[in-house]
């Protein structure tokens, strides 16, 4: 992408909160994939197909030892964490909520995170509680746990605000919810945490963690569920048909073991094989170097963007306590206009309410401005951010 010109111009790429660019170990790794090995995975007995399965199977350990998770079996790829979380609404969900239970999310979600909960709950004429957020966004605790009953099921926080940038405590928000009801199930979205801070799902001590594998320099289409091994036995599939069975006869189906029974049909193998060499490009730099490059980086973008006249900076100010995602709005600009203007400077944002209207209508907006930065963005290029904002303010709101 670094190649990428537009009109003689370099782009600057700053929505990586929706999806990042690519190594290139990742694209010649899935180019390797087709033009080697293309096949399909547990079928077939020849080299290419052997090799295909053996590939797909490392992807699983090495996000399994990513995440730390107790065993590879505890690893459902997915096309994202969209279908992740929709896996366990629909699988797990479906099996252990009742008339009268209740479910439990808060006003930031992502609507990933919030409508197959909210739909959950009509299905099954349970209640969707909503827990409210502080002035900064940040996850109010006491209001959370005030929620929870003997009724709750399930409680689904994020690890970090796709729109804020804020990064909550979730380790000791499970714990305050475990010494409520040590029967809640917890899910973490961690869509825009993995790519960005060093993940222990067995140090959170979460019982489902969904994340994008395309946000982390991972191919399009992929992502990560896990789960609690127990917790997956005990669940049947989300969707059924070849290879997630053991056996059929015209009455009954006998289904895989762990984690095969989630997986079903022909998976996005190019896509997971591309994952691992995503994680492996990020292990080589460390996800605490990763940490602190854009810990520094959102300082800075933070100590120039605040100096904008006009501006309103959503969230909270701590770098310390956000990822390198930054809502805003200019006075007298309204967010696309200003998304427009940068584009046509080869600047990439995102405006809009970014898949989270209920935390736009809490914050007491319609739309924000989004810029999201990665590893490979610099200082210069929020420089240059800046400059352009000054300058569409100018040109827009004159």
């Amino acid at each position: 992408m670094k190649k990428t010109k537009f009109n003689g111009k370099p782009l600057i790429f700053l929505d990586n909160a929706a999806t990042s660019q690519k190594p290139q170990s990742v694209i010649d790794t899935v180019k390797e994939f087709y033009e080697s090995y293309n096949s399909n995975i547990h079928r077939g007995i020849y080299h290419i197909a052997e090799k295909a399965t053996e590939k797909y199977g490392e992807t699983r350990k090495i996000v399994a030892n990513f995440i730390n998770a107790k065993n590879n079996s505890e690893i459902i790829f997915t096309s994202g964490t969209t279908e992740a979380i929709n896996l366990v609404a629909f699988s797990w969900g479906n099996q252990n909520l009742r008339k009268g239970d209740n479910i439990i999310t808060t006003i930031s979600e992502h609507h990933s995170n919030f409508v197959p909960w909210q739909q959950l709950a009509k299905r099954k004429k349970a209640q969707f509680l909503v827990s409210p957020v502080t002035k900064e966004g940040a996850i109010d605790q006491t209001s959370l746990i005030k929620l929870i009953s003997k009724k709750t099921k399930l409680v689904a926080i994020p690890f970090a605000s796709n729109v804020l940038g804020n990064i909550h405590p979730v380790r000791t928000i499970i714990q305050k919810i475990k010494n409520k009801n040590p029967k809640v199930r917890v899910l973490i979205d961690g869509a825009q945490a993995a790519p960005h801070l060093k993940i222990n799902v067995r140090s959170i001590d979460c019982d489902f963690f969904a994340f994008s594998g395309h946000k982390m320099l991972g191919p399009s289409g992929t992502g990560v569920l896990y789960a609690r091994q127990e917790i997956l036995e005990s669940m049947p599939p989300f969707i059924t048909g070849g290879h997630m069975i053991k056996n059929v006869d015209t009455q009954k189906a006998t289904f895989n073991d762990l984690p095969w029974k989630f997986e079903a049909g022909t998976q996005n193998v190019a896509g997971v094989i591309g994952l691992g060499a995503a994680i492996n490009y990020l292990n080589r730099i460390s996800m605490k170097k990763v940490r602190k490059y854009l810990e520094d980086l959102t300082e800075y973008a933070l100590a120039q963007l605040n100096t904008i006249p006009g501006i309103t900076i959503y969230g909270i100010a701590n770098p310390k306590k956000r990822v390198s995602t930054f809502a805003f709005n200019i006075k007298g600009v309204h967010s696309h206009d200003l998304a427009q203007v940068l584009g046509d400077n080869n600047i990439c944002i995102r405006a809009g309410h970014h898949c989270a209207i209920p935390l736009h209508h809490f914050l007491g907006i319609t739309d924000s401005a989004r810029a999201s930065f990665y590893i490979y963005n610099t200082k210069q290029e929020v420089d240059e951010l800046k400059i352009r904002i000054v300058q569409a303010k100018k040109l827009i709101a004159g």
